[in-house]
């Protein structure tokens, strides 16, 4: 049996899914993992044939090791993937060590780090004005030199999930800011970037042999305050044929310049006055629901193939159905010990919900949102129209609910 190894994984999301599409494509699925608890819990990944720890995932030379012994076991590894950052690229040498498919890893690597991707685009029009705050430089001069430019984005070059993404308005809450992010990162620049008001979405993309597909462009609504927490997505965005023409044309050129022929990423972007700008840009496909929300309104399983690139295969991305969905993602408004979650069995019976997922156990430490990992369950429904399919999950949504211990 051919095997698959994945370098990270988180509990649920399009790193899980992949690992049990994995499985049922019929691979021997190996996992390597930094996180003691997922080895505690074998028995909760009942997908994954075997699971190895290793503290340091970013040791190449460990990972190979690693890889080593599994082919000494007679073990043919057919692939090396990660859906995880910061492994994307470490994954993609390593197969190519092996010999396996090659993945674009310059391009891979440059988008792993917020201020690579932003120098190696900083010509390209889709490019926001930005500047790199060296760890050294001291915040009153940051605070002076940025006087004229607030409101500005500040943000860690190797966060994800929103995490250490900050909205700084005014003076006082740019020195905040700076001062957050210089104690979290004493040695790593920051990166500053003009706020852009205006609707985001999220363009999830594949590039198989030079070849670039816009696989979705979905509608990303994000929750008033500083932190960017994304908590709805609809599918298929409402864009007019130009508008859309136009981001086509943007995103081709972001890839072509990443130089991206083999790999997979997804884009975030805001329409300016009629011009397209980058947000972000990873080298993976979104985590969370995205690859439920993708099949349910075209019919492909974004994560398998994925998974198809890595070993070689063509990637089938024919759209099979348009449907409308929307995806309703619930946080909490205070800090607390989880005593428990009604109301998942009442939102699932609504019609028109396709998926209703609750992630903490009892006994977990929930908080306000701070990053996108502090979203806590979604619904998802499907319908004929986009206005329907949000009816549907906002109102099963309100079904659930959160018992709290204050701390």
């Amino acid at each position: 049996m051919e095997i698959i190894v994945f370098i990270g994984s988180n509990k649920s999301g399009s790193s899980r899914e992949a690992l049990i599409t994995s499985t049922k494509m019929g691979y021997y699925t190996i996992l390597l993992t930094n996180r003691k608890g997922f080895i505690k819990h074998k028995e909760e990944f009942p997908e994954v044939h075997e699971m190895i720890y290793e503290e340091n995932l970013s040791d190449e030379e460990k990972i190979q090791s690693i890889l080593s012994r599994i082919e000494k076991d007679k073990k043919k590894i057919a692939a090396v993937i990660s859906f995880i950052d910061p492994f994307v690229s470490l994954a993609a040498r390593i197969a190519i060590g092996l010999g396996l498919v090659p993945l674009s890893t310059n391009a891979l690597t440059i988008m792993e780090k917020k201020t690579r991707f932003r120098e190696q685009l900083k010509a390209n029009p889709v490019t926001p004005h930005y500047s790199i705050i060296k760890s050294n430089q001291p915040i009153h001069t940051c605070v002076l030199g940025f006087l004229d430019e607030l409101p500005l984005v500040l943000k860690c070059p190797t966060s994800n999930g929103s995490k250490d993404v900050m909205l700084a308005s005014t003076i006082s809450e740019l020195k905040d800011s700076l001062s957050y992010l210089r104690r979290k990162y004493p040695d790593t620049s920051l990166l500053a970037e003009e706020y852009l008001e205006g609707t985001q979405y999220l363009i999830e993309v594949i590039a198989f042999k030079g070849e670039i597909t816009m696989v979705a462009v979905i509608e990303q609504e994000i929750q008033q305050g500083g932190r960017f927490i994304i908590t709805g997505y609809i599918y298929p965005a409402a864009l007019t044929e130009t508008e859309y023409d136009k981001l086509e044309a943007a995103v081709t050129s972001v890839i072509s310049q990443l130089e991206l022929v083999n790999g997979t990423c997804h884009l975030e972007m805001r329409l300016i006055d009629g011009e397209w700008k980058l947000i972000e840009i990873n080298p993976r496909m979104s985590g969370g629901a995205m690859n439920r929300i993708i099949q349910e309104g075209t019919g492909i399983n974004l994560v398998k193939e994925t998974i198809k690139l890595s070993l070689g295969e063509v990637p089938a991305l024919e759209k099979t159905k348009t449907t409308h969905v929307y995806a309703k993602f619930l946080t909490v408004n205070t800090r607390g010990k989880l005593l428990k979650v009604t109301g998942e069995n009442i939102a699932s019976a609504f019609e028109g919900v396709v998926e209703v997922f609750v992630k903490p156990r009892n006994g977990a430490i929930l908080t306000i949102p701070y990053s996108l990992g502090d979203r806590y369950a979604y619904v998802i429904a499907s319908s004929e129209t986009t206005e329907q399919a949000k009816l549907i999950a906002s109102t099963a949504s309100m079904e659930i609910k959160f018992y709290l211990e204050p701390l």
